[in-house]
């Protein structure tokens, strides 16, 4: 049946069936003339329409308006000699398929205005022939007047359906790599902090294995179950990707910080009152990379977190007084603020460094209570 794609019209509403019974018809139309020259003429026009109908829909923008326009002249012909009126309808698939809106309109109305004419022509002139049949042929000229539009109508709905299904497919695409890189960005913040603090704590038993062997046995210790922390944070993340609350986090800051042998002073409360969990997750991540660059790069003693909750905002800055930024450089290329700035951003916060006397982050996320289930309802 695909080779006779471009002869039997798909996608019409009606059955493939019925147009073949379509191309077969005039064969019966032609037969019930007694003229033998009647019948030859017959025969060639119709060898003639298909032909003309699979070259308009090969054929170049240009070519196709001369196919069509023989088209027409033969459909109008058989009308009018054999009384067969439904060659029109292989033309008024065919106009819906025409892109040029002009064309369109132009081979529309041509088309329609000439099958009324020629079947008041025949119904005037030869009303026998067109009696019996007359429901079909008004059913015939109805399809004359919708198809086109019908056709036009699902061509464009395809096309879109067609667009939304690979816009669909690209979104797709980017959520897996959207997600690749967030669980990158994940691994690489927890174990950035625990690898952190098992190297200090490594070089701290280091220097303590001459002078305090048991204190250097206790930070081996400390060593082996932050190890063993990191393992089991990395499992869970990999298997449900689990969020942290902000007083978590707090712990694990505390425990870098003092195995830096680093200052560290909390102002406010970590306890978020009705956070969503994603955004708690989102500040945790974020507090966890801007301890893990003080601890690594700012060379400082002292570290200040701040965590103000208010009614438009939830507010948390990491502070240090440590070398800051070199003078010319970008912030935010290395040190993973980048990312901690794209982690943001998904839940509409920001971030903003200041380098004077240390560095000192500031990370804002709109304050999105969760709404409490309301009690009492009936």
């Amino acid at each position: 049946m695909q080779s006779w794609y471009h002869i039997i019209p798909k996608n019409t509403g009606i059955s493939s069936y019925v147009w073949i019974i379509f191309c077969l018809l005039p064969f019966f139309f032609i037969f019930r003339s007694s003229s033998v020259i009647e019948i030859t003429f017959g025969i060639l026009m119709i060898l003639l329409f298909f032909l003309s109908y699979r070259l308009s829909f090969i054929s170049n923008s240009k070519m196709v308006y001369l196919w069509v326009s023989v088209e027409m002249a033969i459909s109008i012909l058989m009308t009018i000699l054999f009384g067969y009126i439904y060659f029109s309808l292989f033309l008024a698939f065919f106009i819906g398929n025409i892109e040029n809106k002009v064309g369109f309109l132009t081979l529309y109305i041509v088309h329609l205005t000439t099958t009324i004419a020629s079947t008041v022509i025949i119904f005037f002139t030869h009303n026998e022939v067109l009696f019996p049949q007359l429901p079909f042929i008004f059913i015939c000229v109805l399809g004359v007047a919708l198809l086109p539009f019908t056709i036009r109508y699902r061509i464009k709905q395809h096309r879109l359906e067609e667009q939304l299904e690979n816009a669909n497919e690209k979104i797709s695409q980017l959520m897996v790599i959207e997600e690749r890189e967030r669980i990158a960005r994940d691994l690489h913040d927890t174990l950035g902090q625990k690898l952190s603090m098992i190297g200090l704590k490594s070089d701290l038993a280091r220097k303590l294995i001459p002078v305090k062997p048991e204190a250097a046995i206790n930070e081996i210790h400390d060593i082996r179950q932050t190890a063993r922390t990191a393992l089991k944070e990395v499992r869970e993340m990999v298997s449900n990707m689990r969020g942290s609350r902000l007083e978590d986090e707090m712990i694990q800051v505390q425990q870098i910080l003092d195995a830096a042998e680093m200052e560290f002073h909390l102002e406010g409360n970590a306890t978020l009152e009705n956070t969503p969990l994603l955004v708690e997750n989102v500040l945790s991540m974020c507090l966890k990379e801007a301890v893990t660059n003080i601890v690594k790069h700012s060379k400082a003693s002292r570290c200040r977190v701040l965590i103000k909750q208010s009614t438009t905002e939830v507010l948390i800055i990491v502070e240090d007084n440590g070398v800051g930024f070199p003078e010319g450089v970008n912030s935010f290329k290395g040190h993973g603020l980048q990312g901690m700035r794209e982690r943001l951003e998904f839940v509409n916060g920001t971030l903003d460094i200041q380098t004077s006397n240390g560095t000192t982050l500031n990370i804002r996320v709109p304050n999105v209570i969760q709404q409490k289930e309301q009690e009492g309802l009936v």
